[in-house]
């Protein structure tokens, strides 16, 4: 092979090293939610590349047997012409043979590291961290042809590298993390916030994430601070509350102070309707006009506790504690404000 021959292999096999190096930091970086929608819109590429994610040792055993044979290859190709070629000017300062050898094969050494390195490595490690979504739908598909073409040896030398990692008691994954922890969820949010990426000026995103980590007894209002109203209760006592308090919702206790139940507003509103309004404003509420409460304990998660009123129609929910004592009553309403902030009874009188 001739000299420049050589270094036209230099060219070709830093393109190869880089690819190899490109495709195996795309797999690993490249983040499902960007590819799925590509792939459920019929791309080709990207349901190449979603292969290669969920069989991402395969792939990365496949980009390590590339970069070692480039990487050797360039070694033993490339360096010897580049050494020959700086053997002809060396030659013509009169230095020694011997020594001649020596400085050009420490210069071609240090040059072709150099490139080797650089253009071959980082370049493309880089560009893959960047762009790695489109790295990864431009990568993937000769990555996994190259897998498929040399599948038994690559194939081999996964398995002897999983059956090392399970002596060690570690068990391999084949498919690349593309799932968080909540803690990692709160931490992506904080940064993304802090880089001016997400604009969450109300608080909604991170309180959607600490949301889930409260339970019922976090949000519930204590028995002592409810204003609760007797069974005897009468749809005229009602509407004074109303005028007193301003809320749309009381909570009904029986003569031991423990909730049976609570009314609305509007269950009030249907009763004026009746022709024998004035009489029936005097007597207690009928027991058809009591909602009932759903039972949650203290311990459950609000997002379970949420599920369950909503299942049933409710916007009060009992508490119980671990004795099965009603400790305290759950309110939709405060719930929702953990998720989106503060929220206004339209008919709450505001001091």
């Amino acid at each position: 092979m001739s000299d420049w021959a050589g270094i036209a292999w230099l060219v070709v096999l830093l393109l190869a090293n880089a690819f190899f190096v490109g495709a195996e930091f795309a797999v690993i970086s490249a983040r499902r939610s960007q590819i799925e929608p590509l792939a459920e819109r019929g791309s080709r590429a990207a349901r190449t590349a979603l292969y290669a994610m969920e069989h991402a040792t395969l792939m990365l055993a496949t980009s390590q047997l590339g970069i070692t044979i480039c990487s050797l290859l360039i070694l033993n190709v490339s360096e010897p012409a580049i050494h020959h070629l700086l053997e002809v000017p060396l030659g013509l300062t009169g230095l020694p043979e011997g020594l001649v050898d020596t400085v050009a094969f420490v210069i071609a050494l240090l040059l072709v590291s150099y490139l080797h390195v650089v253009f071959g490595e980082m370049v493309a490690k880089n560009l893959a961290f960047s762009v790695p979504d489109r790295a990864v739908l431009l990568l993937a598909t000769p990555l996994v042809w190259v897998s498929k073409v040399f599948h038994p040896l690559i194939w081999v030398l996964n398995w002897i590298a999983n059956a090392v990692l399970r002596l060690f008691r570690v068990e391999p994954k084949n498919e690349a993390a593309s799932t968080f922890t909540l803690d990692e969820v709160a931490t992506i949010v904080t940064q993304s916030r802090r880089e001016g990426v997400l604009d969450d000026v109300s608080g909604t995103v991170a309180a959607a994430v600490e949301f889930t980590d409260k339970k019922a007894k976090d949000v519930a209002v204590p028995l002592g601070e409810i204003v609760a109203l007797p069974e005897t209760t009468t749809p005229d006592e009602i509407e004074r509350a109303v005028a007193k308090h301003g809320y749309s919702r009381y909570v009904i206790v029986d003569p031991e102070g423990e909730p049976v139940g609570y009314v609305h507003l509007k269950d009030i509103l249907r009763a004026a309707n009746d022709e024998d309004m004035p009489a029936k404003a005097a007597r207690p509420i009928p027991p058809k006009r009591i909602h009932h409460m759903v039972p949650v304990q203290e311990t459950t998660d609000l997002e379970d506790a949420l599920a369950v009123m909503r299942r049933q129609g409710r916007h009060l929910a009992r508490v119980r504690d671990a004795d099965g004592r009603t400790t305290a009553v759950l309110f939709l309403e405060d719930i929702l404000e953990e998720l989106i902030g503060e929220i206004h009874d339209a008919t709450r009188r505001r001091r």
